[in-house]
């Protein structure tokens, strides 16, 4: 049961009212009762009139994070259970569910905790003190439900040993929860196989948002000279080859990552086409173009470049510079995919065309859109909740001027 109230500023709470699901601490006016952080709280408006119940941390920006706007909202195991099988149901329909996003934070209404399905391994990311007190019943929850549909989870791993944590009062955590097992899990993806290292790889191991957009890149592939850009583990360079690709160069400036490119490509036996090259892609694509290399298809999936509103401005300048030298390595005719990455819910789509149209002229190429694409649908997109909508691919045909 709720044990305290935050009562909101007059005027505040737009973002809340139209969906949002946070409440943040600079609209808060009055907070009362005798609770700790982390417990559920009721929040209400300045004249007293119910909003949501979610749970408080006053050391955090995110001052309440919304759990029910359902004002009779009983917040307890049974509360949990329909929100796990609801986010399971969904990915049933929506996913190929032999790997996907099974629970996606404020887009699930679990805010603040992410639990990816690899196969028969769980990895579980919690980041918000309240969803942490209820991370054991909602594993266990999950666990149950995945079972009543035959599926056994031989493992779970924790990765969250996210720096946010820290704003949060928490500690970071990585390991196992319950018996150790093996971390490297095999999955298969759009066909392709891939070994993924839940202990050590980025985040929960595995950038599974991307599916679809990898698979969205193989009717260009057949017979084509590939370059992909950011490879990290091979995925797009994988589906590439396996689709057909006469060669492919993949590239990264982690050679740790690359190791495990080469391993995928070997597992699928598509290393005699796929070639990995440790190089910073703003530094090898300027040397490309000065052998006049041409492909026909370049691939940009680049790390961050704004993970806050201050630094947009010099993210545009990054996605302009490698789109740049991107466009000007694709033969005429070819193709470009590209992406804003992941966390630049920052960069949204009408920036990121912009840029990539401004980049397009200042090398006198003209872009026809084949297709736009965001996430993988298990990593849905909440409307009011901009913080989901953060991925952002774009196919394009590119011709020279005539």
């Amino acid at each position: 049961m709720e044990k305290g109230i935050v009562t909101l500023k007059e005027g505040a709470g737009r973002a809340l009212k139209a969906g949002g699901p946070w409440v943040y601490d600079n609209e808060a006016a009055a907070i009362e009762g005798d609770f700790t952080d982390g417990d559920i709280v009721t929040v209400q408006d300045f004249k007293g009139r119910f909003l949501c119940r979610g749970f408080v941390n006053r050391r955090s920006k995110l001052l309440v994070r919304v759990m029910s706007r359902d004002e009779n909202a009983l917040i307890d195991r049974d509360f949990l259970r329909r929100r796990v099988r609801n986010a399971w149901e969904y990915r049933k329909r929506t996913v190929d569910t032999s790997s996907c996003r099974v629970i996606f934070g404020e887009a699930d209404f679990l805010p603040g905790l992410v639990v990816d399905k690899f196969a028969d391994v769980l990895v579980v990311q919690s980041l918000a003190l309240g969803i942490d007190r209820m991370k054991g019943d909602i594993l266990d929850l999950l666990r149950e439900i995945l079972a009543a549909d035959g599926i056994a989870i031989r493992g779970l791993y924790e990765r969250s040993d996210a720096p946010v944590r820290e704003r949060e009062g928490l500690p970071r955590i990585k390991g196992f929860i319950g018996p150790a097992f093996d971390t490297k899990v095999e999955i298969v993806e759009n066909g392709v196989r891939y070994r993924v290292d839940v202990a050590e790889g980025q985040k929960t191991g595995f950038f599974l948002d991307q599916k679809y957009n990898r698979r969205a890149i193989r009717p260009l592939c057949d017979g084509a000279r590939v370059l992909d850009c950011f490879t990290h583990t091979g995925s797009f360079a994988l589906n590439a080859a396996q689709a057909g690709a006469a060669s492919v160069l993949g590239v990264d400036a982690s050679e740790l990552a690359l190791d495990q490119a080469r391993e995928n490509a070997a597992l699928n036996g598509l290393d005699d086409r796929v070639t990995f090259q440790c190089a910073d892609a703003f530094e090898l694509l300027p040397a490309l173009i000065r052998k006049k290399e041409k492909f026909d298809l370049v691939i940009l999936d680049p790390p961050a470049f704004a993970k806050s509103r201050g630094a947009v401005k010099n993210a545009v300048k990054g996605y302009k510079e490698i789109n740049l030298r991107a466009l000007q390595l694709v033969r005429d005719g070819g193709y470009l995919a590209t992406c804003s990455c992941s966390c630049s819910h920052f960069v949204d789509a009408a920036l990121l065309g912009q840029t990539v149209h401004q980049a397009a002229n200042n090398v006198r190429k003209r872009l026809r859109q084949v297709e736009f694409r965001t996430q993988a649908p298990d990593h849905p997109i909440l409307w009011g909740a901009a913080d989901s909508d953060y991925l952002k691919f774009f196919i394009f045909q590119v011709c020279s001027e005539h």
